[in-house]
């Protein structure tokens, strides 16, 4: 579903965001990217969905190259910044709505994929509402809905749970399950390795812009725990 080969962005001055970095997610996957801050995470991410260029290598989503087409990715990904900056000047179900216009998700659809996840993350009562009278964490809820209504082969996430509280957080990992289970997969970075360890099955760990471990969540960690691991990395 998504494959990086030797991917390297390199900046004007010279310093590398990410280097010969090799990663394989897979359809059912819910991978998981950590790193410390300006390991490299959203440097890769922001490549992956065709935000930065790429200097070397070649990233492939569901076969087909960013670089050559990337706005066939583009219409089979979905991504979650770190920062949710939406149109605030929109209601909620306008901006849902502009999402479902974009990818061509017919009305039927929309709404009743609209209905549910916007009941379960206790938004449906806001979204007449303009976005600018939205909290943080109603922002991060709008922009996940948006992110599943029109059913990606792969959602990619920066920072998903930053902002959601303990439920909204649980019905978040809960819909993370059921996309993958009906064949997608899901890519993204987090700090909050106990969530990791848990929810995910493949995981890599960035460090200084180069991969220093990836594989399946139990040979990483093995008879430890995931956060033992990356401190041991990071101490090295």
């Amino acid at each position: 579903m998504l494959e990086l080969i030797n991917y390297t962005k390199k900046y004007s001055n010279g310093k590398y965001g990410a280097k010969n970095i090799n990663l394989k997610v897979e359809s059912g996957d819910i991978f998981a990217f950590i790193g410390h801050n300006g390991a490299g995470k959203t440097t890769t991410i922001k490549s992956i969905v065709g935000i930065n260029d790429i200097t070397s290598g070649e990233i492939f989503i569901n076969g087909i190259s960013v670089k050559e087409k990337p706005l066939e990715c583009k219409k089979i990904i979905s991504y979650i910044p770190d920062n949710p900056e939406i149109y605030t000047s929109l209601t909620g179900i306008q901006y849902l709505n502009l999402i479902g216009d974009i990818f061509k998700v017919n009305t039927p659809i929309r709404q009743k994929l609209i209905l549910q996840y916007a009941t379960q993350l206790e938004l449906i009562n806001d979204l007449n509402n303009l976005i600018s009278t939205y909290s943080h964490g109603m922002k991060q809820k709008l922009v996940l809905i948006g992110a599943f209504i029109h059913s990606p082969k792969l959602i990619v996430m920066d920072e998903p749970f930053v902002g959601l509280d303990p439920k909204a957080s649980f019905i978040v990992k809960e819909m993370m399950k059921e996309f993958v289970k009906s064949g997608g997969a899901i890519f993204f970075s987090t700090h909050v390795l106990e969530v990791a360890e848990k929810l995910c099955n493949k995981v890599a760990i960035i460090k200084n812009s180069e991969i220093i471990a990836s594989g399946d969540m139990k040979d990483i960690k093995k008879d430890t725990s995931l956060e033992n691991v990356f401190l041991e990395i990071e101490n090295e």
